[in-house]
């Protein structure tokens, strides 16, 4: 079995890579020290199993887990955790398999044995038992056969077309899995949005502009293109704008 080892600090990783050299069954092809090491370890290393610690810093080991959701094959998960961490209900509650530090040679050896794969139900509970989140810090996209990571705060916006989303950054634009709908509760008012196809960020709003037919547009910091305002979400978005002149 090839396992991977994921935590911020090097004396656990190295107490689990000494409990798994014990096994002749295991091989320990890769280690990470945060979720973005991890994502990239774990494509060219491709582990059967990753121990995933749940608290670190960047980004997180539940953060990091939906990530890899996204590979295939997509590794089993183990996480790795402290007591006290209040994702364990999510955890009982989906049969989604941890190890509470400090970890048991025994304790790792059962949980090898029944590691599996993350569906999306189990992924979903894990975001709602961190009360503390406020939505990922990365979005995660196929770009010439890997996994690339899209950091949330370089996006500029996001349009729908039929059954796709499009998401516009600071590197380029991506087609994503993710509805409108879904980014808009995730990143809260992080994001406003602008038309039934249109959610932009709200740090990138800068105005808005009135064409000769009466067509009004958001003016985007970061792209030159122009997105129509819907008549039902003007207002809001003056409003918007009108509070930003005030604390400006």
């Amino acid at each position: 079995m090839k396992v991977m080892i994921v935590d911020d600090e090097a004396l656990a990783r190295e107490r689990l890579r000494r409990l798994l050299e014990e096994d002749s069954d295991v091989e320990v092809v890769a280690e990470a020290a945060n979720g973005q090491e991890a994502l990239t370890r774990c494509q060219s290393a491709r582990p059967e199993v990753v121990l995933l610690d749940i608290r670190m810093p960047g980004m997180d080991g539940l953060e990091a887990a939906r990530h890899m959701a996204e590979l295939d094959p997509p590794p089993a998960v183990i996480f790795t955790t402290a007591y006290g961490d209040h994702a364990l209900q999510a955890f009982e509650a989906r049969a989604i398999d941890y190890l509470l530090k400090p970890i048991r040679r025994e304790r790792l050896t059962q949980s090898l044995a029944r590691a599996r794969y993350l569906n999306r139900s189990q992924l979903s509970a894990l975001d709602e038992a961190r009360p503390e989140a406020k939505g990922r810090n990365f979005l995660s996209v196929h770009r010439h056969g890997s996994l690339q990571l899209i950091p949330v705060n370089s996006v500029v916006y996001f349009q729908a077309d039929s059954k796709y989303v499009t998401v516009h950054h600071a590197e380029g634009e991506d087609l994503i899995d993710d509805s409108l709908r879904l980014l808009e509760d995730e990143f809260g008012g992080a994001f406003v949005r602008i038309h039934r196809n249109a959610l932009v960020a709200s740090g990138a709003l800068k105005g808005i502009e009135k064409d000769n037919a009466g067509h009004i547009f958001a003016l985007l910091q970061g792209t030159k293109n122009q997105l129509e305002i819907s008549r039902r979400h003007v207002a809001e978005i003056r409003r918007l704008l009108k509070e930003r002149s005030k604390s400006g």
